[in-house]
Formats: structure tokens, sequence, C-alpha cells
């Protein structure tokens, strides 16, 4: 049965057992966790790298005022100025658009390098298209409230900071479990070989849990779309 009850405690215990030091008298909670939260970094950025599944999400709509061209990031300590995208997104698959207020179907928006200068300064009823640009969203601007939604790769770990913290994460215990390990033995206890040792079995630990990502992935049937349509927009790689 799959669970996500995961405990930062659980997979701390295993590296400690792994560095032969069940009863943690070295490799204490406090003293693993910073390799812990390392060891989670690698395993998110590994995991938004080839698209696994677990990292895909899809926005709540986000309603763009009447001219609105511009949707910012969080600042880091509260919203900027609004309307903001999401605050776990790392980066943006698809955006989709509608009138809001009502329940007429998301139109696929057009990703572009630039925003098409024949309509500078000229809004249209619509959105239409979208650039990345700084970090912030860019659009034309629309002469109707508009409401997005955004399919993205997100952010799947928070920061630990207590061993009673839940990692929410389904596979890849092992991974964790050696390479905390690894890192641990490497710069607390300072065994270049051991950490190897450790090393070699996190990489085993990490293909496996890829290949299980990318087989699930492989059961999804799309439709390719026509090369000159007019719909079509670059897609993530």
């Amino acid at each position: 049965m799959g669970s996500t009850s995961l405990t930062a405690a659980n997979v701390m215990d295993k590296a400690a057992s792994l560095m032969n030091d069940t009863t943690k008298t070295v490799y204490t909670y406090t003293a693993q966790m910073p390799y812990l939260n390392m060891a989670l970094s690698e395993l998110e950025e590994h995991f938004q790298l080839n698209n696994i599944p677990v990292t895909n999400q899809t926005s709540v709509p986000i309603t763009i005022p009447v001219g609105t061209r511009n949707i910012f990031a969080f600042d880091g300590v509260g919203a900027g100025p609004v309307p903001n995208y999401p605050q776990d997104l790392i980066e943006i698959q698809g955006i989709y658009e509608r009138l809001a207020g009502t329940i007429n179907p998301f139109i696929p928006m057009v990703k572009r390098e630039f925003l098409p200068h024949s309509i500078d300064d000229l809004p249209t009823e619509s959105l239409q298209y979208w650039i990345w640009e700084n970090q912030v969203i860019k659009t034309v601007g629309a002469t109707t409230d508009r409401e997005i939604k955004l399919d993205y790769i997100a952010t799947i770990f928070p920061e630990v900071t207590n061993q009673a913290a839940v990692l929410g994460v389904i596979n890849a215990k092992t991974f964790l479990f050696y390479r905390t390990a690894a890192l641990c033995t490497q710069f607390i206890g300072a065994n270049e070989s051991r950490a190897t040792e450790l090393n070699n079995f996190a990489v085993l630990a990490l293909d496996r849990v890829t290949g299980i990502g990318i087989k699930a992935k492989q059961s999804i049937t799309t439709r390719r779309k026509p090369f000159m349509a007019a719909y079509k927009r670059r897609s993530f790689t």
C-alpha cells in the first residue's frame, strides 16, 4: 500500500544504522538534519529534471484583471504585486485561460519567446500569448477580466526542521537512507571510503525510483499535434 507518512526520523534512524550508530550517539537527529535536507534537495531536483509525476501540479484559477500584463512571484516574505503565480512553481508546462466568472472551458494560451509586437499597446479580448521573462509571466493584457490555470512543475519538499516532519513522498526512501548516511559519513565522520560505498547504493536506489516514475509515464497516451497547428507551443523537455 502506498503511503506518504515517511518521517524525517524514519530516514535518520536508518541512516544512523548504516553508520553503525543505531543509538545515534554521534549521528544525532540534530547532526543529521542539514544533510537530510541536502539529500531531499538533490532528490527534488532530480525528480524535476526528469519530470517525475510526483512534481506535477495544477494551480487553482487565478484572476487576471482587465489590462493586467504581469503575473508575479511571491517575494519570499509575502505576496508581491498581485496577481501571483503559485509559490511552489519551478517551471511552467502550460497556461490556459477563460473569461473570469464563467464556467467556460479553459483554452490553451500560446507560449512565445517574445510577445508579438503587432499588438503592442492593443490589448485584445483575451490574453492569447504568454512569455516567461525574469521570473515574471508576461501577457499582452486583455479588455476583459480573465482567469488562468497553470500546469507546472512544483517543489515537493519543505525544509525539515525536526525529526517529526512528514516528508510526504511515497517512493525514494532507500535513496534518502543511503544519501543522508553518505553525506554524514563524509562531512561529519570524514570517512571517504565508507561514504563512497554508501553513495554507490544511493545511485542504485535513485536509478530504481527514476525508472518507476518514467515507466508510469509511458502508459499515458499522447496525441501528436499537427506541426502547423495554430495552438502549437513549445513543450517542456
